[in-house]
């Protein structure tokens, strides 16, 4: 494990130093554009540029010297201005640990608050699992885990500092400046560890010893808090990814709320393409959630103690509730709303500009209001879904499709899994848009690098149970040939639950799609993409909140569905293709004759 950390981080750290040359385009033409966007770039000049930078030695020595430079704790010298890499580093680095702090801090609380019911009734010995039932905070925790980053940043700006004035939109200079933007990243980082602790608790609440303590005289505190002992390992790793998603987080909110922070910091090198300042920036945010992910497995591992520290901590199986007629009335009305929204936009032309009508507001003629261009909103919305959530579904067949390859050879997926979850999906983007150039293409295969992995780890932990199971011996035993078992037991076992998880990741790969466009990594003008009509409408917001909050509405329905299908129940065991298999098994003579 912790070599694919390192893994990962080296091969961060290269791409981001090979960056000049795999982008195809002349570095020394993008210093000089950035240094001074009048001066003519002349073969004089740009040589002049070449030979200040040392480009003229090449990738290999370029990266080798920087290896050695930083190694020394000297990330080298800004390409544009000129100055030292490390203090700014340093300057942003401080500023988005208050930030993380602070969203970490927000994330414990909220995930307390969501878990709170289902630990006191537990202790109480109120809480009945018989159908693994928690405090009923799963969906509403669900649904905080699902929200994108940039999008409560945008709807808090919206709320607090534009209507109620509240708090300050942008800057930091004053702790109030800090409230919105550690709101935006702990709200979904807390709505996740609270859904992960209310999954948790039930089950340990079925243990024996709970009873025992019960009967023995204890205290609900003290059951209490031993059952929240018992259930923390199996949610600490999860801090990591926490982590990670802070890391990655920060740069969207840091660029909504304009905060000096080192993912604003690594957005605007990618920009400029200032090699040695983008590589101290991502350098530092990598090894944030290293580090963080570090810290989790060895919290774990003093917490399980010697006694359990080799063994997988299983928690007790929670039986599938049935799903109600309000829990499949969700998915299905959110759904067709943004059906009838995307149909209607559909049918107006999402370009058209009319000057007469720049922010103007909802009617007759365009009844979601107009941008600041005098485009439709509703034709680019309708329209942007061919963009947002097509592309999406492409990069899930792929993600798909890879999984089920690499899912058959469990430790390259492990090592995978590792690997994509050390860097964020916004850090992935930002590399990939500096070799390919910001666009559709360089953001879906952003997305995809970091979307697959999790698909091939469930892939490959599926393909060892399946394995492992006592008919396949029995078909092994009788002579079936390896391909008969891989076409008619494995395949079926791992195909049909992998695809489940892959749909439930198509609204979560849409939202991560939308991040980019937001920060301007994805589709470009006039390209009516969710994320680019909400990015180009915010510096508007006070004027024509419509122009936002439309965007807005149309991902957070796209959230709503993602929440909504990942509580559904799953199908019940006894129809699934393992159970298929196993019926199989019990007919060796027909399997054996084929």
């Amino acid at each position: 494990m912790l070599l694919a950390r390192a893994a990962a981080l080296l091969a961060v750290v290269t791409v981001v130093g090979l960056l000049p040359w795999l982008s195809g385009r002349d570095p020394a033409l993008s210093v000089l554009r950035a240094r001074s966007a009048e001066q003519e770039p002349t073969e004089e000049a740009l040589r002049a540029v070449r030979e200040q930078l040392g480009l003229e030695s090449g990738p290999v020595a370029l990266l080798g010297d920087w290896f050695g430079a930083a190694v020394r704790g000297d990330l080298g010298r800004s390409w544009v201005s000129g100055s030292e890499v490390l203090p700014s580093v340093l300057s942003g680095l401080g500023v988005s640990l208050a930030l993380m702090g602070a969203a970490l801090f927000l994330a414990l609380v909220l995930a307390c608050a969501l878990c709170a019911r289902t630990l006191i009734r537990g202790a109480r010995g109120t809480l009945d699992t018989r159908e693994g039932g928690g405090g009923g905070t799963g969906a509403p925790a669900a649904a905080l885990a699902a929200l994108p980053e940039f999008l409560i940043a945008t709807l808090l700006m919206v709320a607090l500092s534009v209507w109620l004035g509240w708090f300050p939109p942008y800057g930091w200079q004053e702790p109030r400046h800090l409230v919105l933007p550690a709101l935006a990243l702990g709200i979904p980082a807390g709505g996740l560890l609270g859904r992960l602790a209310e999954d948790a608790l039930p089950a340990v609440f079925t243990e024996r010893w709970v009873e025992l303590w019960r009967s023995s005289g204890c205290t609900a505190g003290r059951i209490g808090r031993a059952a929240l002992r018992r259930a923390l390992p199996a949610v600490l790793p999860q801090l990591g990814l926490v982590a990670v998603g802070l890391t990655g987080g920060a740069v969207a909110v840091e660029t909504v709320f304009a905060v000096p922070g080192i993912g604003r910091t690594a957005l605007g090198a990618a920009e400029s393409q200032d090699l040695p300042l983008l590589q101290g920036s991502v350098l530092a945010l990598v090894l944030l959630g290293l580090l963080a992910g570090l810290i989790a497995q060895t919290a774990r591992r003093w917490m399980l103690g010697p006694g359990l520290r080799d063994a997988s901590l299983s928690l007790a199986a929670r039986r599938p509730a049935r799903a109600s007629r309000l829990r499949v009335a969700v998915p299905v009305g959110c759904a067709v709303l943004l059906l009838v929204v995307i149909g209607w936009g559909l049918l107006l032309d999402p370009l058209y500009v009319d000057t007469a009508a720049r922010l103007g507001a909802p009617s007759g003629a365009h009844p979601l209001g107009t941008d600041a261009l005098g485009r439709d909103v509703l034709a680019r919305v309708g329209h942007g879904a061919a963009t947002t959530v097509g592309i999406a579904v492409l990069v899930c067949l792929g993600s798909y499709l890879l999984a089920m390859i690499v899912g058959f050879l469990p430790a390259l997926a492990s090592g995978a899994s590792e690997t994509a979850n050390a860097v964020p999906p916004v850090i992935a983007g930002i590399l990939v848009a500096a070799v390919l150039g910001p666009g559709s293409l360089g953001a879906s295969i952003a997305v995809a690098l970091v979307s697959w992995p999790a698909l091939a780890a469930h892939a490959a932990a599926l393909v060892q149970e399946t394995r492992a199971a006592g008919h396949l011996t029995a078909q092994r035993a009788i002579g079936s040939p390896p391909r008969w078992i891989l076409l008619h037991h494995l395949l079926p076992a791992v195909a049909g639950p992998v695809a489940r998880h892959a749909v439930l990741r198509l609204p979560g790969i849409a939202l991560a799609l939308a991040s980019l466009g937001f920060l301007g990594l994805g589709a470009q003008p006039p390209a009516p993409e969710w994320g680019l009509t909400l990015s180009e409408s915010l510096p508007y917001v006070e004027r024509a909140p419509w122009a936002v909050l439309t965007p807005a509405a149309m991902l957070l329905l796209l959230a709503m569905l993602a929440v909504s299908l990942s509580t559904l129940p799953a199908p019940a065991a006894g129809r699934g293709p393992i159970a298929r298999a196993r019926a199989r098994a019990l007919r060796p003579e027909r399997s054996t004759a084929r």
